[in-house]
């Protein structure tokens, strides 16, 4: 049991003024049940220790390494396509000599070594956020070992969660300085954020631009085969695999799931042996050019020209940022096991293999792959290449789905529609929206470049921009939540700030040939990020300033001037405390209002999963008599908002027990408290299920419920919407108080009232906002929030939707914010 820091709640956000504010302090508790919350944190750290020791559980991990081939490394793997292809085009086609190849195959094997092998297997995955990685999982990790979040609903009760405090605990002296300069300065927490928004719109960019790229490049090889096919017939089927590949995203990556990993599988044993029969057949002394001697001799020789071409040598990594991204599917472990045992090598040897056959055949680089097939092979291993080319394609889309999802879970991302297409693996969405946008976006990709040269120059800036990125989140992990010394953090920045430094420099000479489209496609990204967080901050603080008074309220009496008809009303808000200005509007317009009151809150937490147990927050709102409460219901930036069809009951449930343990508990009931709003406990939903105030009984049909209502015109409304929801019409939960002689006599009446209340039915109450900005706004803000921000909110999915609210019981109210 713990009683939060109300010093600490809203740290983020502006301190609305005493008078609005009502004097109202938040006071949480958590009660009952110790054992259950610190369940979900012991189990963490077993799954923790297993992945550190993976002969712990190493079946596991096995299965889970052959798995992450099919949904991680099919990106990576189909790298030997287009690469060399890519380092020799340009001024290099003028440098085509044996030295030259030896000394492209040395830089692709030391990037190989030194980025997704040192920097990503031995270092990255180690920095997850409760097994979940990417971008977002640094900015959350940051956000809670440090005060850097712009999330303004933030309070001390997430800082009890158990998923919250991950890391190592206090702070190192070294440190201490440098993270009070970043959480006292607001445009250096501005500043992070827009730079982690970057790293999302590259991981966008990737998903527009990895389908095109790798789906041209694998066709190739039937235009080497077939020379009558036209360049344009080509294009043509190659549009129709994209078109393809996107319509089948709807049925969910679990239904063909089992197809990826043996496609990979086949496809890196397959270029394992090609590269190995070219290096036997045509060169055996490339082995030598494993030696870093080979890469000073290819600068010396090519100077300039080489350094443009290392926007070639990058597209052997790209990809790799996968590896990070998808290990919430995953382990560290298996994902290691993976790449250092199967992906590494093979990739390696076919390197190695081409450039064995280059050496004697220059003349084959701009089609190097399919010429150094061997003739009896063509055919099987180019139908193996198309299929591991869509592999490819499907698992940055995948990831896209995902980063979508963290961002509109972190309010950096208009609403959308999320739909979850497995059970049992919680990562596997789909976003029809975001879907067809990326169709399209690819498809006038591959026919506006229609050449794999150009497309790789905006794919590999992508990828080595969001790898500088994660270079930088993973120094402020090291130095914040690792508690490393500050230069040792530094040496580690530094070192492959150099080496990326470099491929991304050559990178951006490619911006007037292709790479232009990813810092396009960037900005536009980030503008609609940037501009939709800006819109959402502020009009959460336009609530936060302008809630209304307790006194009023209070001032009012528990009838609040108006009558309280029968029945629960949901009023759904965005504040975490205090009563919304939205409510002064029912309250001064409206002649009646219901007599159970509930000011709902969903907002999202900076952790990748809330446990079940520790999702329900209850409050109350005013004295007893009033039938006021508050329910804050929490999600991670991982976690599924299903419609399971019981809220309303675990939600009358947990108010019940609520009220049940106020009575009891000091804590609660403590007349010492000078306000009525913000006395906030954690109610398990175990503790519900198994000591719950109420007895439950389950009503099958619906026939009671409609009759009861006196309207003709609602009873055939209901009739209709229960005809088109069978699940409401099998299952019908009620509510009965037990006979309990000892029970306070004012805690019956309450929960009777709540009985009642149910039974009446629940009405779902929102307000249907317009945000304008101050006439005497600048422009600049003026453009932002009055064009920019308000299309967005008309052109994408209502709240109602998203929080899966019955429109049969909806009730919107209109409101203008001027922000």
């Amino acid at each position: 049991m713990y009683q939060g820091n109300p010093d600490r709640e809203q740290h983020n956000a502006e301190k609305p003024p005493p008078s609005s504010a009502g004097g109202a302090q938040e006071t949480i508790i958590v009660v009952g049940q110790e054992g259950q919350v610190k369940q979900p944190q012991l189990e963490r750290r077993k799954g923790k220790l297993a992945s550190k020791f993976p002969l712990v559980n190493i079946s596991r991990n096995l299965l889970l390494a052959y798995q992450s081939l099919g949904v991680v490394y099919g990106d990576l793997s189909i790298s030997p396509l287009y690469v060399y292809r890519s380092i020799f085009a340009g001024k290099l086609q003028d440098y085509q000599t044996q030295e030259a190849i030896f000394g492209a195959f040395s830089l692709i094997f030391w990037t190989i070594t030194l980025i997704p092998l040192l920097k990503y297997v031995f270092v990255v995955l180690s920095a997850d956020d409760n097994g979940e990685g990417g971008t977002f999982a640094l900015y959350s990790l940051l956000c809670r070992h440090a005060k850097f979040s712009l999330l303004p609903n933030q309070q001390a009760a997430d800082e009890e969660l158990s998923a919250y405090k991950y890391g190592f605990a206090g702070q190192s002296t070294s440190s201490l300085a440098l993270k009070r300069f970043l959480e006292k300065h607001k445009k250096s927490r501005t500043i992070l954020l827009i730079v982690v928004l970057v790293g999302a719109c590259m991981v966008i960019g990737d998903g527009i631009l990895t389908p095109a790229m790798s789906v041209i490049s694998s066709m190739s090889g039937i235009k080497a085969a077939a020379e009558h096919l036209s360049h344009g017939e080509v294009l043509l089927l190659s549009c129709l695999i994209l078109v393809g590949l996107f319509a089948l995203q709807h049925s969910g990556t679990h239904r063909v799931g089992f197809l990826f990993a043996p496609i990979v599988i086949i496809w890196l044993i397959s270029i394992f042996g090609i590269g190995l029969y070219n290096i036997i057949f045509w060169n055996p002394k490339i082995v030598s050019g494993l030696s870093p001697y080979y890469i000073i001799k290819f600068f010396r020789e090519t100077r300039k020209h080489g350094w443009m071409s290392l926007g070639g040598v990058l597209l052997s990594v790209a990809g790799t940022e996968a590896m990070f991204a998808d290990l919430g599917h995953f382990t560290a472990c298996s994902m290691r096991i993976a790449f250092s045992f199967l992906v590494y090598p093979c990739l390696v040897v076919q390197y190695m293999g081409q450039a064995a056959f280059l050496s004697k055949n220059i003349a084959s680089i701009p089609n190097s792959f399919y010429n150094s097939i061997p003739d009896s092979v063509y055919w099987p291993v180019f139908v193996i290449a198309t299929l591991a080319s869509i592999v490819g394609s499907q698992s940055i889309i995948t990831a896209t789905f995902s980063i979508v999802k963290q961002l509109n879970a972190l309010g950096c991302f208009p609403r959308v529609k999320i739909v979850h297409t497995s059970r049992n693996v919680k990562g596997q969405i789909y976003i029809p929206e975001i879907n067809w946008i990326l169709m399209i976006l690819t498809l006038s990709v591959a026919v506006g470049f229609q050449d794999t040269i150009l497309i790789g120059n905006a794919y590999g800036l992508a990828c080595m921009t969001g790898m500088f990125i994660t270079t930088f989140l993973i120094t402020l992990v090291m130095i914040f939540v690792w508690q490393r010394n500050i230069a040792l953090a530094t040496c580690f920045l530094l070192f492959f700030w150099f080496i990326e430094g470099v491929y991304l420099s050559s990178a951006f000479t490619k911006i007037p040939q292709g790479g232009w489209v990813s810092l396009v496609l960037a900005f536009v990204f980030l503008f609609v990020m940037f501009v939709w967080h800006y819109g959402t901050r502020k009009k959460y603080n336009f609530d936060l300033h302008n809630k209304v008074p307790l006194k009023w309220l209070l001032g009012m009496g528990p009838s609040l001037g108006i009558v309280r008809v029968p029945g629960i009303g949901l009023v759904y808000s965005e504040l975490a405390t205090g009563v919304p200005s939205i409510f002064s509007h029912f309250v001064t317009n409206l002649p009646a209002f219901h007599s159970v009151l509930v000011f709902l809150c969903v907002k999202s937490v900076p952790v990748p999963y809330v446990s079940p147990e520790e999702r329900f927050l209850i409050g109350r709102i005013c004295p007893r008599p009033y039938r006021m409460y508050r329910c804050i219901v929490r999600y991670g930036y991982k976690d599924i908002q299903r419609d399971d069809g019981d809220f309303e009951d675990l939600l009358i449930q947990s108010i019940a027990e609520f009220i049940q343990m106020e009575a009891v508990e000091p804590q609660c009931s403590s007349s010492e408290t000078p306000s009525f709003d913000g006395r906030m406990a954690v109610i398990s939903k175990k503790t519900v299920q198994s000591t719950s105030t109420l007895i439950v009984s389950e009503d099958f049909g619906m026939s009671d419920s409609i009759q009861s209502s006196k309207s003709l015109t609602l009873q055939s409304l209901r009739s209709a919407y229960a005809d088109e929801n069978l699940q409401m019409r099998r299952r019908r939960v009620r509510f009965q108080l037990p006979e309990n002689p000892g029970m306070d006599p004012a805690v019956r009446d309450e929960l009777q009232d709540l009985i009642q209340a149910k039974e009446a039915g629940v009405a779902y109450i929102m307000g249907h906002s317009y945000v304008k900005a101050r006439r005497s706004s600048s422009f600049l803000k003026k453009f932002v929030v009055d064009i920019g921000y308000s299309f967005l909110r008309k052109n994408c999915r209502g709240p109602s939707v998203v929080l899966n609210i019955p429109q049969i019981s909806l009730i919107e109210v209109g409101m203008i914010y001027h922000v």
